[in-house]
């Protein structure tokens, strides 16, 4: 597999390392000591290139197995730690609490909101939103307003403001930022951007939000697998 070529570790090794970090929120060298107690010795700059390489090849295939999303957005914003300094993680989660998109930001301005929602309508174009809860932030009135005037964004759609509606997505932030937790911050945006996308993508597989022929950790593993050609 050219994805693989001049590895010196197998496929299964290497999927096997992403897949772990990424599903349970573990320091890079605890990984590396877990794969030592299974005798294989990789270094934790090892795994770490890993994830940066192969999170975002999971993420992209896994997209065909991804069910449809619900008209109903929740749209949040949280802080997360990046090169000492606390950068904006944008998200959206439909109203069942499946990710429709994440963005990380500078800045948490109508500009921000625009580029998220933007990049949230193209990821999921073919279930548009009906209605879009968000806090009171007044960036996102703006940002909706620009969307639909340039046609990328239904007139019909709802803005609607609600904490109580957004309780969903707030508790999911909470969740995945005991993911992010063992990091201890990032160190630059970009592998910050990487390191989220495998984490969300994990979760979406662990929690049932795409289409596994089993159930558990036995499908979480088969479709892995079955994503890069390992698998039948």
């Amino acid at each position: 597999m050219s994805l693989f070529k001049r590895r010196r570790f197998p496929v299964e090794i290497i999927l096997l390392c992403v897949r772990w970090y990424c599903k349970y929120g573990i320091s890079y060298r605890d990984l590396a000591e877990m794969m030592q107690e299974r005798g294989v010795e990789v270094d934790p700059s090892t795994i770490f290139r890993w994830v940066q390489r192969y999170a975002p090849e999971i993420e992209k295939r896994v997209r065909q197995y991804q069910g449809p999303r619900s008209g109903s957005w929740r749209v949040d914003e949280t802080y997360v730690r990046v090169g000492g300094r606390w950068k904006y993680l944008f998200r959206a989660v439909d109203k069942h609490g499946q990710l429709i998109d994440f963005m990380l930001s500078d800045r948490r301005n109508s500009r921000a909101a625009y580029r998220f929602l933007r990049k949230a309508l193209k990821t999921v174009s073919d279930h548009p939103p009906s209605s879009i809860t968000t806090d009171k932030l007044a960036s996102y009135p703006t940002a909706i307003q620009r969307l639909q005037e340039e046609g990328l964004l239904s007139k019909d759609v709802k803005h609607r403001t609600s904490k109580y509606l957004n309780n969903i997505i707030e508790a999911d932030h909470g969740a995945l930022k005991r993911l992010i937790r063992p990091t201890r911050g990032f160190q630059r945006m970009k592998t910050a951007y990487t390191t989220i996308k495998g984490f969300e993508v994990m979760r979406m597989i662990r929690r049932g939000h795409c289409s596994l022929a089993q159930r558990g950790v036995t499908g979480e593993i088969r479709l892995v697998n079955q994503l890069f050609g390992l698998a039948a």
